[in-house]
């Protein structure tokens, strides 16, 4: 530690916690020494080797705490799919070489009048219920809530959750996709994305809303998905 240098002292630890992280040699599944002992140790105060902690907590690269230390985590694989055009998760990872997985929590036939409203049918209508996490390479990604018009597309039914839901509606429903209308925005994980993901504090995720439509207009997908911050980042190309 320079205490000459004019980077602060809990950035210079950082800093090479963080090498020390990257390059393996501190590796997943060891414990960082207590703050007290590592601050006697360097001859630093407890709030620096504190800050320094916290930075690497908050960047995902450590978690928990307790008298053996934090926890060195395994920092999740960064993707970054280009938006543009309507292709679920699955097509994506193909995309970027990555394998794809998931993990169903939910999956059933139910009737909700807000999400009757939002497909403007009946309130007795029925619609497929999907809640997944999805993986890329074995790394949790996204939890997906999403939800099917089985008036529009009935086979959905019998679907079990698993690959690709715009490859089922095409093949097995018959349903030719028209488009979609998607939004994005800023939230912080909620407790059960806390749990897919493997927060231990609410953390910066982006959330997804889209409306997917068939050729003839009639909505037949909405989803919601949580894609994790540290991990995803969309790329657009830009026209001139």
């Amino acid at each position: 530690m320079d205490t000459r240098a004019p980077e602060p002292l809990w950035r210079q630890l950082y800093t090479q916690l963080d090498e020390l992280l990257t390059s393996g040699t501190v590796r997943e599944g060891a414990s960082l020494p207590p703050e007290r002992e590592l601050a006697e140790t360097l001859g630093v105060s407890r709030s620096t080797v504190k800050r320094s902690y916290d930075q690497l907590r908050q960047d995902q690269r450590v978690g928990g705490r307790g008298r053996a230390g934090s926890v060195v985590r395994r920092p999740a694989a960064r993707v970054e799919p280009l938006l543009g055009r309507l292709k679920g998760f699955t097509e994506e990872m193909q995309e970027l070489g990555k394998f794809a997985s998931t993990t169903l929590l939910v999956c059933e036939v139910v009737m909700d009048r807000r999400l009757a409203s939002i497909f403007q049918r009946p309130s007795n209508a029925q619609f497929l219920h999907i809640e997944r996490v999805r993986e890329a390479d074995g790394v949790p990604m996204t939890r997906e809530l999403a939800w099917y018009d089985l008036t529009v597309a009935p086979a959905m039914a019998d679907w079990d959750g698993g690959g690709s839901a715009y490859e089922r509606l095409r093949q097995t429903c018959g349903v030719q996709l028209g488009g979609a209308e998607q939004t994005v925005e800023a939230v912080l994980s909620s407790d059960a994305e806390g749990a897919a993901f493997g927060f231990d504090t609410p953390q910066p995720c982006l959330l997804f809303k889209r409306t997917t439509r068939d050729l003839a207009g009639a909505l037949v997908e909405y989803v919601e998905g949580t894609f994790r911050g540290d991990a995803y980042v969309y790329r657009m190309q830009l026209q001139p």
